[in-house]
């Protein structure tokens, strides 16, 4: 598992990615592409048999973010599969994988949302996460197999003394089975035919790390807050080594991605009645909905006329100048009458388009926007 901060997609190499997936096949590795539902051919008879009874309804457009509450037992991509048809969205994506055992924060992302997926993976991520000592396992988790034990259990004494080497910038040994790519192949895929892989040790940054119970000699739990790349698994495994015993993750919650934390998060049960009510006409999904400005939170907004927008619109660049040069450089959103237009790059008093939104269809209700 991964710990970490987005654009079109803990994350596997979660780097940003906070727990690489292994059984979810998805790229954890820092990938500023949004991690979009695959495209699946049925080649089942029976299927296509029930496709020509009950037609499909036509996708729609739908635009915004959605924290789901992910359960244990769901990978990141049966996620997004369930929440786009819910919505029968168009397009739809998440912002840094979870792995199938973890519970907490998807921020999952819906047609326009999904060009905004970076500033979320490149945010922070915090987990709070549980060690089993005396036990090491081929995958760093709950689910592998054990490949050393010890009878030594640590501390608390031990362990709080252990803390500050794992905080700051440290270098970190990735799991074997992550979705990092050895020669071309990814290292879970490696790791389960049986090859021995050697993964090179990578800069992470775990800005806090926390003992925050110990419920028995056996267990652990900590809270750690981290930048993107760092693997919550590693962890286990290496704190557990230099403890005298040895450790893995026995239960993983992350609790906050980017600018979405806990309160952000609608359980999948809330959600499915939200769509059922909203079916019924008795409320809409627009109310599960966050804008997708939400995610561009740390990066300035620039408003701008009419005039500027329609030409920002077509993808040509403003020149501003006296009263109505920017003050700010760099990446920046733009808006027009308050609504979302563009992601921009501001230099020499011109405002250069890089990813123009078109938000027609169904967004976030007006009262989400405004608590945002």
């Amino acid at each position: 598992m991964t710990m970490d901060p987005a654009h079109g997609t803990i994350g596997g190499e979660e780097a940003d990615q906070l727990d690489v997936q292994k059984n979810n096949f998805a790229d954890m590795s820092g990938n500023s592409q949004p991690a979009l539902e695959p495209r699946r051919v049925n080649n089942d008879p029976r299927a296509n048999k029930q496709k020509g009874n009950q037609p499909r309804r036509d996708r729609r457009d739908v635009h915004g973010w959605v924290v789901l509450d992910k359960p244990i037992g769901m990978t990141s991509t049966q996620a997004v599969a369930v929440l786009k048809r819910l919505f029968n969205a168009k397009r739809a994506g998440h912002a840094g994988t979870l792995d199938p055992l973890a519970s907490g924060g998807l921020p999952i992302a819906l047609g326009e949302a999904t060009k905004t997926v970076p500033f979320v993976m490149d945010g922070r991520k915090r987990y709070r996460f549980t060690v089993c000592w005396g036990e090491e396992r081929d995958t760093d988790d709950i689910e592998g197999r054990a490949t050393a034990t010890s009878d030594q259990r640590p501390t608390r004494e031990a362990i709080e003394a252990l803390l500050p080497r794992f905080t700051g910038v440290i270098q970190q040994i990735p799991p074997r089975y992550s979705a990092i790519k050895v020669q071309g192949e990814r290292a879970y895929d490696l790791a389960r035919d049986g090859e021995i892989v050697e993964l090179a040790p990578r800069p992470v940054e775990i800005h806090r790390l926390n003992l925050v119970d110990q419920p028995d000699s056996d267990r652990a739990v900590f809270e750690a807050e981290c930048g993107k790349g760092t693997y919550v698994r590693a962890l286990a495994r290496d704190m557990g080594r230099i403890l005298g015993t040895y450790g893995h993750i026995c239960a993983l919650r992350r609790t906050l991605v980017g600018p979405f934390g806990e309160n952000d998060m609608i359980p999948l049960d809330q959600l499915e009645a939200l769509c059922d009510r909203a079916a019924s006409g008795e409320g809409s999904l627009a109310d599960a909905l966050m804008p997708v400005e939400t995610a561009l939170d740390d990066i300035p907004a620039l408003a701008v006329t009419r005039a500027d927008a329609a030409r920002l619109h077509r993808g040509q660049a403003v020149l501003l100048r006296g009263r109505d040069a920017p003050t700010c450089s760099g990446t920046v959103y733009v808006t027009v009458a308050g609504r979302l237009l563009a992601l921009a790059e501001v230099g020499n008093g011109e405002i250069i388009p890089k990813r123009v939104f078109n938000l027609t269809g169904l967004t976030a209700s007006a009262d989400r926007n405004e608590r945002n």
